[in-house]
């Protein structure tokens, strides 16, 4: 949101990660970029607690200024189920998404318009039977950039998912928003709230978080990353965090 870094020109980094909203920026022509982390989420419901392990993975491919491609899955699943003492764990791998993002428009300071992006993306049944979703879930989000002064900037990013589960196909929402401050050149952290899946109690209700983190940049090519999210619904799980590590080449 704010790129005021050491190095900045076209060429740093800048990633879609560690907080929920998308950045507007695309990686560039001809350029690649991977972001992973490590995601750990635990929830404690009427004595069931559970805790569960990922690996968020995304890639991104630059096919001009303005577009690129992407792939995203949350990797490797590590879920542990204890009742009553008794402990069931189960391991495999997440669906894999794969999408689009396109820079509509650059920042205009002179009539504070921000930057902003369109993204599509659709997730496909591919993980292990007890992570899969139901067949293909598209959606569609919209991104907005605003930078503002001291070092701060907000974003904002609507969306929809045409979800579908055993029943029945249903329609969720997605909403966040977050603000950001640039502390040093290299130094950035973030504060939001975010509506990752606005949808009625039968269709998996609403999973909404708090989140705040930080991320560094170690050179103009890789960042570091580390996040802190808790739930703010009934349907979202009580807490989980991450770290991260992303390189553009």
């Amino acid at each position: 949101m704010v790129n005021d870094y050491a190095y900045a020109d076209e060429e740093t980094i800048i990633t879609d990660r560690p907080d929920f909203v998308e950045s507007s920026d695309v990686v560039g022509n001809g350029k690649m970029q991977i972001e992973v982390g490590l995601n750990v989420e635990r929830n404690n419901d009427a004595g069931v607690k559970e805790q569960t392990s990922t690996t968020p993975t995304l890639i991104r491919a630059g096919l001009s200024d303005r577009w690129e491609l992407r792939m995203e899955t949350d990797g490797l699943v590590r879920q542990r189920t204890s009742i009553n003492g008794n402990d069931e764990t189960v391991n495999g791998y997440s669906d894999i998404a794969l999408g689009v993002k396109w820079h509509f428009t650059d920042a205009n300071t002179s009539s504070h318009a921000p930057s902003t992006a369109w993204l599509f993306h659709i997730d496909m049944d591919t993980g292990s039977s007890a992570f899969r979703g139901v067949g293909l879930r598209p959606s569609l989000r919209f991104v907005a950039e605003w930078d503002l002064p001291d070092d701060t900037g907000i974003g904002i990013m609507p969306g929809i998912v045409y979800d579908k589960n055993d029943q029945h196909r249903f329609i969720s929402g997605i909403m966040a928003v977050t603000y950001g401050k640039q502390w040093t050149p290299n130094l950035h952290s973030f504060i939001e709230i975010a509506g990752q899946q606005l949808a009625k109690n039968s269709d998996g209700g609403n999973f909404v978080t708090a989140d705040t983190g930080l991320s560094y940049l170690l050179s103009k090519t890789i960042q570091v990353d580390a996040s802190i999210q808790r739930g703010l619904t009934n349907d979202t799980p009580d807490w989980s965090g991450g770290v991260g590590f992303s390189m553009k080449f």
